[in-house]
């Protein structure tokens, strides 16, 4: 599973992650249908060159003809002139298996927690912090999963 392959890979070259997107939700009990697996990282040159030669390890390239430094260094101009809002990988040989790392957002800045699947470790966005992501893109998916994560926060605010 693609999943567990970044999970695998992204931990053995110590590359600080967290899945954000459909995964996310999903461990977070509310599970939608998706294909990529979407990641942020910290807004590093380091990272990104570690994520681009992880994820070509696994047989993934990106979509677009460009490279992490190019991504760090035009990371605005892609956002705001080109509605570039995460740098996408895949597999030509399988396009199933996609990955998409979010350049909107830095890591750092956002609040993660450590989740188990499969006996798995990985680190995740928190809920509160997925809500804040899906409000801010505003598409009508991300406005469904944000009212969804809402109802989900509610019912635990009254469990407890």
């Amino acid at each position: 599973m693609l999943l567990y392959e970044i999970v695998n890979i992204f931990d053995e070259k110590k590359i600080n992650y967290a899945l954000i997107g459909g995964y996310a939700l999903a461990l977070h009990g509310l599970v939608r249908a998706t294909v990529d697996v979407d990641l942020i990282l910290s807004l590093r040159l380091n990272d990104f060159q570690l994520a681009e030669a992880a994820l070509a390890q696994i047989g993934l390239k990106s979509r677009l003809p460009i490279r992490a430094e190019d991504v760090i260094k035009m990371r605005q101009e892609y956002i705001e002139k080109r509605n570039l809002l995460a740098w996408s990988f895949v597999d030509y040989k399988k396009p199933h298996r996609q990955v998409d790392i979010l350049i909107t957002h830095d890591l750092r800045k956002v609040k993660t927690e450590m989740m188990t699947v499969g006996g798995k470790k990985m680190k995740v966005i928190t809920l509160k912090e997925l809500l804040k992501m899906k409000l801010e893109a505003g598409r009508p998916q991300d406005l469904l999963d944000a009212e969804n994560i809402k109802a989900k926060l509610s019912l635990e605010r009254k469990n407890t």
